[in-house]
C-alpha cells in the first residue's frame, strides 16, 4: 500500500516537474520573439534631379531612420515591421516618410533589410510640400538582442526616392547607417570615466 502511494507521489513529483519546465520553455520563447527596434544615423551622397532627369547634380545626404521588426526569435530569423525616417540633401529640403521594411538573413550575421513606403518633401518655393514613394536596400550588421528590446545596426544603405509632385523630382542615396547608441557609447564612457567610473567599478577598501 505504502509503495503504491509513494509511487503515486512520484508520479505526481515528475509531472509537475515536467509541466514547469514546459511553461518555462515557453515563457522563454514568448520572450525571444518580442519585438526590436533600431534607430540610426544616414550620412552620405545623393544624386538629384528634377523634371524626371537622374543625378544632375550631387548633394550631400544627412538623415535619422528608425524601425521595429516583429517575428524574430534569433539572428537567422526573417522580421518585418514599419519604418520612420526624416532627411535633408544639401539642407535644401525636408523630406520625412515611413513604409514597411523586411529582414531577408541571407547571411546570419549580415542580413539585407529590403523598404517601401511614401514620403513626403517639402523645398519651399515654387513646389512647397510634395508626395514621393522610395525604396530601400540596407547591408550590414543587423544583430539580434537576447537582452533587450533593441539591437545595433551598421552597414550600407542604397535607395531611390520618386517625387510625385510638379517638381518631379528624383534621388539615389548611398549611405551610411550608423547605429546611434554605438554612436553614443564613447561618449558615455567618457563621462562616466570623468565621474569616477561605475560602483561596481569602485576598487574594495
Amino acid at each position: 500500500m505504502s509503495r503504491r502511494g509513494g509511487s503515486r507521489f512520484g508520479c505526481r513529483s515528475r509531472l509537475r516537474c515536467a509541466v514547469g519546465a514546459l511553461s518555462l520553455l515557453l515563457a522563454c520563447g514568448d520572450a525571444r520573439a518580442e519585438p526590436q527596434g533600431t534607430a540610426g544615423l544616414t550620412i552620405g551622397v545623393a544624386g538629384a534631379g528634377l523634371d524626371r532627369s537622374y543625378w544632375d547634380e550631387t548633394d550631400f545626404h544627412l538623415g535619422l531612420r528608425g524601425d521595429v521588426l516583429f517575428g524574430r526569435e534569433r539572428a537567422s530569423d526573417f522580421g518585418a515591421g514599419p519604418y520612420v525616417e526624416v532627411l535633408t540633401h544639401a539642407f535644401d529640403d525636408v523630406q520625412f516618410g515611413g513604409g514597411l521594411s523586411v529582414l531577408l538573413p541571407v547571411i546570419e550575421y549580415l542580413p539585407v533589410v529590403v523598404s517601401a513606403g511614401t514620403y513626403g518633401r517639402f523645398s519651399g518655393e515654387p513646389y512647397g510640400t510634395e508626395p514621393g514613394i522610395a525604396a530601400e536596400v540596407f547591408w550590414g550588421s543587423r544583430s539580434y538582442n537576447f537582452h533587450s528590446a533593441y539591437g545595433l545596426s551598421f552597414g550600407l544603405l542604397g535607395e531611390f526616392r520618386y517625387g510625385l509632385g510638379d517638381s518631379r523630382e528624383t534621388s539615389i542615396v548611398i549611405a551610411a547607417q550608423l547605429d546611434l547608441v554605438g554612436l553614443s557609447l564613447p561618449f558615455l564612457f567618457l563621462i562616466n570615466a570623468a565621474r569616477g567610473g561605475s560602483p561596481e567599478t569602485a576598487p574594495v577598501k
